[in-house]
This record gives structure tokens, sequence and C-alpha cells, in this order.
């Protein structure tokens, strides 16, 4: 999917068809596959009743088992699979634009839940947003339409049978099949979408559906098919910082002027943040979704059957991206900090008094990528008598996550205006307030004087071209056995599953006007549209901020500044990451259910054991950098040769997992139950890399006190996964066939958690331009004509000093547009902060479970609520030496759901509350700074009405009172990020043949 710009589209203003899996059939709520094997099924119409058979399926499941139906999926409004998780207790999600993205379960962040598609181990692939490199396993729920799904289910204690891989859960989706469901049935529907945050896409937004499902009247055959097609368009505005640099204060602030002012001025020795920009920004989205099955099934006898499906599902996702900002730099003439044991500048001002103005950012910026998911899957059982099963099971499942544009999957299109003869922030503010002193009239930037922006002040820098994909292959074969007999059953099996990940990631840079924006006025007069970018924030104080930008095609400026500089609008950069991981699993598993009487009550054990082996290869192709390039005062680039250099490690190791579970009623309607579990995950992909990678220059001059060492990062193939021994421990009061109340207690004690450790070491032989005996010349040289020891004077001269040109014949800061200065062999090796993984920390997390369910007599109304606590012995000190990395729990966060429901004769409503508190989401999201996602919550409704048998109409809102989210550092006032956002609806309707 190409764009340069968003059109308006007849498809895109006109209404869809949409399908709801519960309009295929009366409904039939299923727990999941097993379950459903062992219970008779009930078909049921309407939420109720629903909600009935999932509370007997709770009630009589073995461990710790939650699942949403069909009918439960369509009655709530969700865009996608992880909306629909979040209602379950102990399921938290992460969100992207806005939509349910990733799961969270009693703590475990996404790497560490595993996701199946009818039991079987699925690919997942995904790319980070502004091109880097992917090292996720977690799959991304926003790729699957949530109505295309029959059941999913969450596996929150660990059994024989189950795949490996999650320790949170293992989440299973379950797909409908024609023979469980006999006849012909065809149902199709209608949604209009509206996002009320889009800026320039369409208004309405259609979403397509429809299913067909049939069977011959000996049941025999069957057939389905179905697909789902959406589209959606949306915008998001925010602010966010790259980088808090943290320090020890030393007396003097860096790069400060001579008459700084300073209040509350930081103690000799203690530690201080500062921040490396601040950007606005406003992103324009579009969505494709695109879900298909199809299943055939023969059954020649009544004791065989044979299934074969193939699922398919498509994401294309274009972002067109507009910024404002400002990077800090020199000139610091009066900060104002806050007091905090690590004190920040919440009042930050720089004023460059004679010096000519530097750029405000105007970059423009395009993600252009496609998902696609494809599973092909063979399912034969065969019941050799009443007692005994045998099925075979096997897959061919791939997710793939590429560029979807020759320029890549991300472009970075660089603009500035030379305006800025000062620039402060308060970061006092939710929405920090950025403040320029705007001055076009300086002579030697040469601009119009007209003491306002305008396009005559724009010029271009530097391109970026970034590539990044992942393909990750799963091929996975079970033969299953089940042995029933009049006191429970006995299930075994084996398991081959082998897994590659394949991820690529390059840059291709190319210089247009230069870091110093040389060419004002430069470009055609139709590329850029003057916009008020704080005038896409409503919900957050901006008095005071500047608010000039533009908006653009990055694409179309791109290709213009290629003709004009003569380059290759093409990303053909060597690659930086080129990793493959390979993993090999073979598992066999044996499983006893028994039920009986014990003093007169009934009781269910489930014991279980499986053990596993697995074989792992880290592979790597690297493009060894051969320079890191001083470009400017604080610019650094990172440059490949031609040669390249193949790493290779490999490595395995065992488990045996063992799984408990008893549950007695011990009172009338009372169940306790009581599980044990030892559980696995396996370590990320970047975690198991065998060669450095991601490496970065320093901040500054390497001389400079304050600055941050260059960065990188490597793995260990050897590291082993996670392993938790898991304790649940609840009480179950079911005081109608729709009513319960449950409280449950869980405990995790996992080993194996890999930490970071810090290393100062050099790479690759990469040497210091700014530490060798050029730089030190140069420092002597400025001092010795008085000139004031910045990275842009020393800078400038050693460029002067190296191409034999006067210091005085041409400003500082042209220095960076003219030249860049390379190490040689005279340079000392350059230090970097390299970051390795080790299997060295441990940790607990435990926590309680509450739930509530009823409905109210026969007045229509009921209520859902949930609260889970999650509590981890390991979290962050913000007041921690920030020179040494933490290890923390990410993830821990107390959640909450509360829904209201209501259905009576025809009509159903619910109104649906989501919470999910503060918490920690990296302890390095630079260097070793802490990310905080602070405290969220949600209310959508749903609101259906059935016109006759056929025909369904309903309406629904998503986020409606337009919450925000938020993150920051060590402290509020240490902005990572924030993005407003607002509600979306969507009316339709469904019609079963």
């Amino acid at each position: 999917m190409k764009h340069n710009k968003f059109y308006k589209t007849k498809l895109a203003t006109s209404l869809s068809i949409a399908l709801s899996a519960t309009a295929i059939s009366p409904i039939t709520l299923v727990n999941a596959e097993e379950l459903v094997d062992k219970t008779e099924v009930i078909q049921v119409t309407g939420m109720r009743s629903s909600i009935k058979e999932s509370t007997a399926l709770k009630r009589d499941a073995s461990g710790v088992v939650d699942a949403i139906s069909a009918e439960d999926i369509g009655k709530f409004p969700d865009t996608n699979l992880a909306e629909s998780l979040q209602r379950i207790t102990g399921v938290s999600i992460d969100r992207a634009s806005g939509e349910g993205s990733k799961i969270t379960v009693r703590g475990f962040g996404p790497d560490y839940n595993m996701v199946t598609l009818n039991g079987r181990t699925m690919p997942a692939s995904s790319l980070p947003a502004g091109g880097g490199v992917s090292n996720s396993r977690a799959f991304d729920f926003s790729n699957l339409a949530s109505d295309a799904v029959k059941s999913v289910s969450v596996y929150k204690t660990g059994r024989g049978n189950i795949a490996t891989g999650g320790i949170g859960a293992t989440v299973d989706i379950v797909t409908a099949k024609p023979l469980d469901n006999p006849g012909t049935h065809v149902s199709v529907g209608a949604k209009a979408l509206m996002d009320t945050t889009n800026r320039v896409g369409n208004d309405i937004t259609p979403e397509l559906s429809g299913l067909f499902s049939w069977t011959d009247d000996d049941e025999v055959f069957g057939a389905s098919l179905s697909f789902n097609v959406k589209e959606r368009h949306s915008s998001e505005s925010g602010a966010f910082v790259n980088e808090w640099r943290t320090s020890a204060y030393e007396g003097v602030i860096p790069q400060a002027a001579d008459d700084i002012i300073l209040t509350n001025e930081p103690a000799l020795g203690q530690y201080y943040s500062m921040p490396s920009d601040l950007r606005y920004y406003i992103t324009d989205e579009e969505r494709e979704r695109t879900n298909a099955q199809l299943t055939l099934q023969f059954r020649p006898a009544e004791n065989l059957t044979a299934t074969l499906d193939y699922t398919y599902s498509k994401q294309d996702v274009f972002q067109a991206r507009a910024e404002q900002s400002i990077w800090m730099d020199t000139y610091k003439s009066n900060l104002g900090f806050d007091g905090e044991t690590v004190t920040t500048p919440v009042d930050y001002n720089e004023d460059r008094g004679d010096q000519a103005p530097r750029d405000l950012g105007l970059a423009q910026q395009e993600l252009n990528q496609v998902n696609e998911n494809d599973s092909i899957g063979l399912n034969i059982s065969y019941d050799v008598n009443d007692y005994f099963n045998i099925t075979f099971d096997g897959h061919m499942s791939t997710a793939e996550s590429s560029p979807d544009a020759d320029y890549g999957s991300w472009l970075n299109t660089g603009l500035g205006a030379n305006i800025s003869a000062g620039q402060s922030v308060d970061f006092t503010k939710d929405f920090p307030t950025m403040s320029i002193d705007f001055d076009d009239c300086h002579a030697e930037r040469g601009l119009n004087c007209n003491n306002a922006l305008d396009i005559s002040d724009v010029g271009t820098s530097i391109l970026d071209m970034r590539v990044s994909s992942q393909k990750s292959d799963v091929d996975q074969f079970r033969l299953m056995g089940t042995y029933e007999f009049d006191e429970g059953s006995i299930e075994f099996g084996i398991e081959s599953r082998s897994m590659e990940s394949h991820s690529v990631q390059s840059l291709t840079r190319h210089t247009m006007g230069n870091w110093g924006i040389e060419n004002p006025g430069e470009l055609p007069e139709d590329f850029l549209t003057l916009i008020d970018f704080t005038g896409e924030i409503n919900d957050f104080d901006k008095t005071g901020a500047y608010n000039q930008g533009f908006v653009g095609s990055a694409s179309q400026i791109a290709a213009w500044a290629a003709e004009e500089y003569g380059f290759e609008f093409v990303a053909d950069g060597a690659a930086a990451t080129d990793r493959v991981i390979k993993e090999d699993v073979n598992s066999a598993y044996f499983q006893l259910d028994l039920n009986g009487e014990l003093a007169g009550r009934s009781y269910n054990i489930a014991a279980g054991v499986r053990i596993e082996n697995t074989s792992l290869t880290s592979s790597a192709n690297v493009a060894l950098p051969n320079a890191v390039a001083w470009e400017g005062n604080n610019d650094f680039n990172v440059r490949f040769g031609e040669g390249t250099q193949d790493f290779s490690t490999d490595a395995s190791y065992s488990h045996i997992l063992p799984s408990f579970d008893f549950d007695i009623e011990v009172v009338d309607d009372v169940v306790a139950r009581l599980s044990f579990s030892k559980t696995i995950a396996r370590p990320t992909y970047d975690q198991l890399s065998s060669a450095a990678s991601a490496v970065g220059g320093p901040s500054g001059p390497t001389t400079f006190p304050g600055v941050q060492l260059g960065t990188a990062s490597s793995g260990n193939p050897e590291l082993a996964p996670l392993e938790s021994d898991n304790f649940d421990l609840s009480v179950e009061w079911y005081f109608e066939e729709t009513s319960y109340a449950s409280i449950g207690y869980y405990e995790k004690r996992v080993n194996n958690f890999a930490g970071r450790q810090p290393v100062v070491e050099n790479v690759y032989g990469l040497r210091d331009a700014t530490a060798g005996p050029r730089a030190i010349a140069a420092e002597a040289a400025l001092i010795a004509l008085g000139e004031e020891l910045t990275d842009t004077n020393l800078f400038a001269m050693v460029a002067a000093t190296e191409n034999n040109v006067d210091f005085y014949s041409q400003s500082a800061e042209s220095f960076e547009v003219d030249y860049d200065v390379l190490p040689n062999a005279d340079d000392p090796l350059m230090d970097f902060t390299v970051t390795k993984f080790v299997n060295n920390r441990e940790a607990k997390i435990d926590g309680f479970e509450i739930a509530l369910q009823h409905f109210f007599g026969d007045s229509g109304f009921g209520i859902q609520a949930n609260y889970t606590t999650v509590n981890g012995d390991i979290g962050f000190d913000n007041d921690g030496d920030p020179l040494i990395t933490q290890f923390a729990l990410v993830g821990l966060s107390d959640t909450a759901n509360f829904i209201a429901m209501y259905e009576k004769d025809d009509f159903q409503a619910r109104i649906a509350y989501n919470w999910r508190d503060k918490f920690l989401n990296t302890q390095a999201r630079y260097i070793n700074e802490p990310g905080y996602t602070e405290e969220y919550y949600q209310i959508d409704f749903n609101v259906a009405y059935q016109v006759n048998e056929q025909l369904s109409v309903f309406f629904e809102g998503i986020n409606i009172t337009g919450e925000d989210t938020r993150s920051h550092g060590r402290y509020q006032v240490q902005l990572w990020n924030v993005a407003e956002q607002d509600a979306r609806y969507a009316l339709g309707a469904r019609y079963t043949f």
C-alpha cells in the first residue's frame, strides 16, 4: 500500500458489510475444544444465555481458565481480540494508535504469553515505529478482527497438553467448523466506522464481512468460508522527548552561557537529568485489515473426521507524520530545577545571544509496511472405539512484516528553518510548552525578515530511509491420544515444532541541505502547508506554546531532493542487522484426569507432566561498521563498509514441566481450587543475538563532561528460558445459573530473568575522532584564541585545521555544512556502553483476582466486575544511581473491569469500564532511564436491537470520553510521550439468511 496523501473514495463513504460470527447459527459458547468435548453442548441464543454457558464451563474446568465466546465478542464494542480479552480478569492490553495491540496477563508482558490457534503455536512478527529492529515474540492482535473468531480461551495455569512459552498465560483462539453446525448458513452485515480523531482521511470508513457455511445432508462433507475487510482512518497528536541524559553535577552545566542563571542549583555530585529535545507531532494513519478463513471437513464415518483449514490475515499500515521540534544544545541561559533527588530542569531556557539563530526542526516522515499471517493446518481425529481417540494435527504457519515502499518501511525527510534565536520549555505541564524566540532577520541566515514562518524559511537537511523486516515460520506436528474410563481419562502425546525468525534492518542516509539547512527557500511552494500544531491539542494546557509548523509528503519531498542532489530514492544501505534465530522443540506429555467423591463431596484431579528439549541456533550476517563519522557538533553517523562477517552460536536446554490441578465442591455450589504448574518463556530475539548490533554514536565529543558514550547491544544465545513455579488457590460461589462470586490468590516464582549488564568496551575496532590528537590540538587552539569551548566550536576548529581553512573565514555552524570529520589511525579506540544479557535475576509476583457476575432476576439488568492486584518484589528505584543498570519487573499494575448489561426481549445493551494503574514499561528507555505508563481508563458501550429473526442493528462506541495516554521517566515532569486520543463509533447491521 503506497501513499503520498490521503484521498476520499466512494468506497470509504459507503456503508460496509460486516460479519459477526454470532450470526452463523444459534450461539454455542465454548471455553476451548477440549472443554466442549467433555461438556454437553447446549444451543443457546442471547447475551444472558451465553454468559450462563460460560459460567458452567468455568465451573467445570480444570485449573484456572477464562474465556470469551463469539457471542460475547460480538456484543462487546471491540475492534480486535486484544480489546475483547481485556474484559477477562487479570488481562490488560497495550495500545497502538488507540487500538488494542498486545496483552499482559498477571503482570507478564506480551513476550511472556503464548498465543495458539486451535491449539497450534502461532508465529509472530511486528515492526517497531521508526524502522527499528524487530525483537519481540509477541503476537499482535490488531491483525485479527474480533468477530472472525468462535472463541478465545485464556489458560492461566499450565497443563501437560498445552504448548510451552507462556508464563503469564496461554491464549487459544478457536475457529468455527462447518460439521459442528450442520446445514447451510449465510450471514452478512454492515458497519460504518467513524473515528473522531481523523483529520485528513475519510470521516466514514467501511468494514466488509461475510460467511458461508455448508454441510451435505449426511454430514459427510462440510465447507465454510469467511472474510472480514476493514478500513480505518485516524489521527494522533502529541509530544515526546527522545532522551533524558543523567549525569553527576560537577559545578558546571556543559555548553552553558557564561552568565547562566541556575535556580535550585544541584549540589556537587547530585545527579541531574537533561532533555535532548522536545518534539510536537501530528500523525495521520490509514489501516486496511483483511481476514479470511477456509475450512474443509470430511467425515466418511462417525469415528473419523478430517479437517483442512487455511487462515489468512493482512494489515497494511501507512502513516504520514509531521514534527515541530527543538534540539537542546548550547547557550543554556536559565535553568530552574525541581529539587528532586535526581533533579530535572523543569524551566529550561537557551539564548543564543549574538549567534545566528539555529534550526526549528520540521521533519516530515512516513511509515509504510504490511503485516501478513497465513496458516494451513490438517487435523485427523479417529475414534478407535468408544473410549480411545487418536488425533494427528499439523500446520505450517508464517508471519511476516515487511516494507511496502521502495524507500523501506520508514522515511525521515529532514527539514528545518533557522529562526530560533532562543528557545525554552516548561516541563511542569502534562503537555510541555515549547517557546521560540523567532528571528528571521539575522543577516547571516539570509531569510526574508517578514517575522512569520513561511516556506521560504524552510530548507532540507538529511534524508534517512530505514528498511525493517521480520519473517517467522512455525512448522508443528502433534500426535495425541485420549483414553476415557469411568473415573476420568488419560491424555498423552508427542510434538515436534520448528521455529525460524529472520530479522533485517538497514539505514540508507543521504545529505540534502545538510545539518545547517544551507538552502532555505529551495522547496516548491505547494510542497508544504502551514499548520497550527497546538491547534490539534484540545485536552491539555498549551498556553504560550509556539504553534507554527508544516505538513507535507515526506516521499514527495524526498523524490524531489533525489533529483536535486543527485542520489537514488531507494533504500539500499547495508544491513546493520541480519539475524536468524532457529529453534527446534521436541516434547512428550502425559496427563491423568480423575474424578470422584471425597467425604461425599465431588472432586476432580488433573495431574500431568511435559518433557521438552529445545535446540537453538543463533546466526547473524553483520555489515561491519568502519567509522563513526563526526558530522557536526553532536551529530554522529555510524558508517558501514562493503565487508560482512558471519556469527553463529548453538545452544540447547531441556525441561521437565509438571502440573497439578485439584478442585472440590466443599459445600453446595462452592468450588475450591488448588493448582501448581511449572512453565517457561523463551528469551526475546535481541537477547539471543550472536553479534553486537544497534551501534550508535555518542551524544557529543567524548572529552566533554556529561557526554553519554556511544551504545551497542549484544545478545547471548546461551540464555536459558525464564522458569516459573506457579501456585493458584481460589474459591468460587455459584449462587445462580448466571451468577457467581470468586476470589483467588496466585503466586509466580520466576528464575532466569535476563538482566542487562552494561560493559564499557570497544566494538568492531571503531575509533574516536573527538578524543584524538586533532581534537586535543583544536581544544588548545580555541583556548589560545579565547573562544568558548563548545561542541560546535570544537568541530569547526578540527574541520578548519584539517582542511587548511581559516577558522574565522566562515561561521562555526557552516563548517557542519561543508565538512565531516572521519577518524584516523591516530585516534584512540572509541568506548561504547554495550548492553549484554545474562541470567542473573529472580523475582516473585503475586496477587489476588476478585470477580462478581450477577443478573438481577427477570429485570434484564446484570453486572460483571473484576479486580486484579499484581505485586512484585523488585521495582525500579527512581532515586537510584543512574550509572547502574537496574533490574526491575515491568508491566506490573492493578487492573479492573466493570460492565453493566441489559437484555430484555429484542433489546441488548452493555457499557464497559476498563482501568489499568500506572506501571513500569521499561527499565532502560534510554541507557538506564526508566519509562512509566500512566494510569489509564476507558469507557465503551454497545447497543443492539433484534429487528426480526434475521436482522439485527447495533451502535457502539469506544473510548467515548476521549481518554489520552502519557508516559514519563523517573518523575512525571520527565515526559517520554503524550498522545491525545478521542472516541470511535460504529453503526451497523447483521443479516442471516
